[in-house]
């Protein structure tokens, strides 16, 4: 099996794992008599404007800020756990991955994610399965920068255009079109096979 591209570029929650932290979070919110829906929102912008997301704080730091906003109460550890429990791999996702890279292409995961990745993977040992690990909280550099794209093509050593790229969020998935690489904006499973055969064919 082959694929017309060099490398697939996954995005982890929401797509090879269950979006654990907006699950998370509203598991949390629910527990606490808070709306879910508003302590999500207020996650999603707190972890950029704290800077968690590329590394310019800490956890402790995230869930001060987000507790000042909605009222959610918790330590850290406790707080950051019950996320982690919410994101689970899906085990179809990572099936397809080793069968991509059986047929000669590789596979890396591009994540806007925290040191919750690294915590993730000592569970669940998910590195070695890609041939590379991009994680916005070690490079200082976040998916809603359209230049990072370029960046990890570059380190890559292909054109943007031999990436294929999918991701859950239509905003990313733009980002990147507009550098060049081809895009999968994953909705959903079955949704998600039929357009990844257009580039991979031999995945039946």
């Amino acid at each position: 099996m082959s694929c017309s591209v060099t490398w697939i570029l996954f995005d982890f929650g929401g797509v090879l794992a269950d979006e654990g932290f907006t699950l998370g979070l509203g598991s949390l919110a629910r527990d606490q008599g808070l709306d879910p829906e508003t302590v999500q929102r207020a996650g999603v912008e707190c972890v950029f404007e704290t800077g968690y997301v590329i590394g310019k704080t800490d956890g402790e730091t995230f869930w001060q800020v987000l507790g000042e906003r909605t009222g959610l109460r918790g330590s850290e550890p406790d707080l950051r756990q019950v996320v982690l429990d919410h994101f689970r791999l899906r085990t179809w996702m990572i099936e397809l991955v080793k069968r991509i890279r059986q047929g000669g292409t590789q596979c890396a995961i591009l994540s806007d994610q925290v040191d919750w990745l690294d915590r993730l993977n000592e569970r669940d040992a998910f590195y070695p399965l890609f041939d590379r690990i991009y994680n916005s909280y070690h490079l200082g550099q976040s998916k809603q920068d359209p230049e990072l794209f370029v960046r990890v093509s570059e380190d890559l050593g292909i054109t943007p255009g031999e990436a294929l790229f999918v991701d859950d969020s239509a905003g990313n998935v733009h980002r990147a079109w507009i550098k060049g690489l081809s895009c999968i904006l994953y909705t959903g499973k079955s949704q998600f096979l039929d357009q990844i055969r257009d580039y991979c064919p031999g995945l039946g």
